[in-house]
């Protein structure tokens, strides 16, 4: 296990190692310390995550959430008054859908383990596909996003949330010392985990800005690919449609 001062992300297998040893290891904290980390506000993200995912288009389809975690994006489509869907919640990390399976007990989601950069489903297979605080992780975005844009149906619209820095210079400065200095802290005595919260700040200083985002989007054809800030800028939704 690499010590705290050997958090920066790795990159190609290393990097998925990296990452699934993390999220299996941080799985029995990971919801308690989602929402006291954000001051709750994720839950509001999610909410607009859904908000763009268009799933009124095709109510009764089948959707995907991947890097699903313990399924809170999926239990927020769930949730929506006429949805009569179904999810596919995939994630690598194993214990993370067991930490999250007491939570979608008599639900419409389904849990698969499966690596977003090798999606374990058949071309076109859904009307939509979210993923929140999901592809920074991934080891290689281009591929990523073509698997996504593989496994959606013409037309199907796939929502990204995921963390940024704010444009304003003073927003950036609180929230950056909040996230390399605070974060790390709260997150190690919380979790009793040595350095997975200081991986998460490193994760989103080496990942693209929004309009880099934006571009492999493009690069991986999804069309009328578009973005906007949340919460002044911590946070943006990516939307692309195949």
């Amino acid at each position: 296990m690499p010590a705290p001062n050997e958090a920066k992300p790795d990159t190609g297998s290393a990097r998925e190692r990296q990452v699934r040893t993390i999220f299996s290891e941080i799985a029995p904290r990971y919801d308690l310390l989602n929402h006291l980390l954000s001051l709750n506000i994720d839950r509001t993200w999610r909410r607009w995550a859904v908000d763009e995912l268009d799933w009124e288009r095709e109510p009764d389809g089948w959707y995907l959430d991947a890097c699903a975690g313990t399924f809170d994006l999926s239990l927020e489509l769930c949730r929506r008054e006429g949805f009569g869907g179904r999810v596919m919640a995939s994630d690598f990390a194993a214990p993370m859908l067991l930490e999250g399976k007491p939570k979608v007990t008599d639900t419409p989601i389904f849990p698969v383990c499966g690596d977003t950069l090798r999606l374990p489903f058949p071309d076109e297979s859904f009307e939509g596909a979210m993923v929140a605080f999901g592809v920074r992780n991934l080891s290689d975005l281009p591929r990523g996003f073509k698997e996504f844009r593989r496994v959606l149906k013409p037309g199907g619209r796939l929502v990204v949330l995921e963390f940024t820095e704010p444009p304003n210079p003073v927003l950036r400065h609180l929230y950056l010392f909040y996230f390399r200095r605070i974060l790390p802290v709260l997150g190690r005595l919380v979790s009793g985990h040595p350095w997975a919260y200081t991986y998460l700040p490193e994760s989103v200083k080496e990942f693209p800005d929004p309009d880099g985002l934006e571009q492999l989007m493009r690069g991986a054809a999804f069309a009328r690919t578009s973005w906007r800030f949340l919460s002044g800028g911590v946070a943006a939704i990516h939307i692309g449609i195949r």
